[in-house]
């Protein structure tokens, strides 16, 4: 495990973070333990080798054009809850795990598994000490999520340039937990796809169905629905723009060490005079002391069970 490692170097510097255009960087990763178990670890690389896909990939892949970098941490129609790991040096995605096992979405009626490609943007972060001006209610401690609606099934690890459409505000828990809506700007119907009223045009009833998927997906596990601020109505682009901005700062604080993180690990490879820089021999040594790649685990039949929720 690498929960372990910590090391310090010389009083932290504030971060300049100058915006470029990174939407040629090259990403690969690299898949240690089984899938399905709790030793699976997917690792993020660049050109010149190991990094956070939380801290080291940049936000934008073109700010100018407002194109973002989105870490896909789940394909759409996949069950298996995977996540970028907050505590783990390199912030590697793995698979949440509950009551000691792997944790499955359960399929509610009419949905199965996720109905987008789902992950996070990267560089961002909902800041638990923080109350939204607009929700009412504290950041979630995670990187700010986004939905991929385009017609390509998305990798698990891969790096995908979106333009974002609008958001919907969960209140996972009494949680901000903000979800960005976007569409991959290689996808054919991208240059149609600009607002949410373009969304329901293209893609008739998906945002319905994105509140109600978020509305119902704990019923099964014996948790009551989710709330929304809004009442679930989506809001605009712009309005997105502001939030993702927002978030981007919280992050900028939280690896400034200006903002406190719970159980946050800030080891990265890129970002230079910040506490948290090892360098590539260091991370390459954290990365080879996981498990080597193994067969995945067989997954129960349970898995496949479809849920119908009766919403209130």
């Amino acid at each position: 495990m690498l929960y372990s490692f910590t090391r310090f170097i010389s009083p932290l510097k504030p971060l300049s973070f100058s915006c470029r255009t990174f939407s040629k960087m090259a990403y690969s990763i690299v898949e240690k333990g089984s899938l399905f178990s709790e030793d699976y670890r997917v690792f993020f690389k660049n050109e010149k080798g190991f990094i956070s896909p939380l801290h080291d990939i940049p936000l934008y892949a073109d700010e100018q054009k407002k194109i973002f970098n989105m870490v896909v941490e789940i394909p759409r129609w996949t069950n298996a809850k995977m996540e970028i790991n907050l505590k783990e040096c390199l912030n590697p995605i793995k698979q949440d795990i509950k009551k000691g096992a792997p944790r499955f979405v359960p399929n509610c009626f009419p949905h199965h598994g996720y109905i987008w490609n789902y992950g996070a943007l990267p560089q961002t972060w909902e800041d638990p000490n923080c109350v939204d001006e607009n929700t009412k209610s504290k950041g979630d401690n995670d990187p700010i999520d986004c939905l991929e609606i385009g017609y390509k099934v998305a990798k698990r690890g891969e790096i995908v340039q979106v333009k974002v459409l609008g958001t919907v505000a969960l209140i996972d828990e009494g949680e901000t937990d903000w979800k960005i809506i976007t569409i991959n700007v290689n996808d054919p119907l991208a240059d149609q796809i600009n607002t949410i009223a373009d969304v329901e045009k293209h893609f008739p009833g998906l945002l319905k169905a994105t509140v109600e998927w978020f509305r119902i997906y704990k019923v099964p596990d014996g948790k009551p629905e989710n709330q929304f601020a809004f009442n679930g109505e989506p809001k605009p682009a712009e309005f997105a723009l502001k939030v993702i901005s927002e978030v981007h700062e919280y992050w900028k604080k939280l690896v400034n060490r200006e903002a406190e993180g719970k159980d946050i690990s800030l080891v990265h490879t890129t970002l230079d005079d910040t506490k948290g820089l090892i360098s590539t021999a260091e991370a390459e040594s954290l990365v080879a002391k996981c498990p080597p790649p193994q067969p995945a685990k067989s997954v129960d039949s349970i898995v496949d069970k479809w849920h119908f929720v009766h919403l209130k």
